[in-house]
């Protein structure tokens, strides 16, 4: 599969969304950086570093090839001319009965380089419920 040129970091992102929502790990790696500073962090899982063990992981968490029902709001961006971070909300449904949605907080970052702009960092964490904070506020929580 040739690698296509992403313009902007969000183009980059709805690659990266669209595959994952189809299951495709190969698209789903064009839109990562080659570069070995990749750095990916599953839910709940370890962090992963380098190209080859992030790739290992992505083929993993696809082997099924199955579609995911993804949902992506609440972006809060920033961004330069070179770099990009997406805070965003991923929202997983499930097919069936009885199968439950998860919320997951997700940070992505982009870097522009002369193949366009590609993810350097993907770390994604399950929401915790407001009673895992007790009396306290969540926004005071790190």
């Amino acid at each position: 599969m040739s690698r296509p040129i992403f313009t902007t970091a969000l183009e980059a992102e709805a690659a990266f969304y669209q595959a994952l929502a189809k299951g495709d790990f190969e698209a789903l790696m064009t839109v990562w950086s080659e570069e070995e500073e990749v750095v990916c962090i599953p839910p709940g899982g370890p962090r992963i570093v380098g190209l080859a063990a992030v790739r290992e992981t992505w083929r993993r968490i696809l082997a099924n090839g199955s579609p995911v029902q993804i949902e992506v709001s609440q972006a809060v961006t920033s961004a330069s001319a070179m770099m990009a971070m997406h805070c965003i909300v991923e929202r997983l449904g499930a097919d069936g009965p009885g199968q439950r949605s998860t919320t997951l907080v997700a940070t992505n970052i982009y870097v522009r380089g002369a193949d366009g702009w590609r993810m350097v960092l993907h770390h994604a964490s399950p929401v915790p419920e407001l009673s895992d904070f007790g009396e306290q506020s969540p926004r005071i929580v790190h």
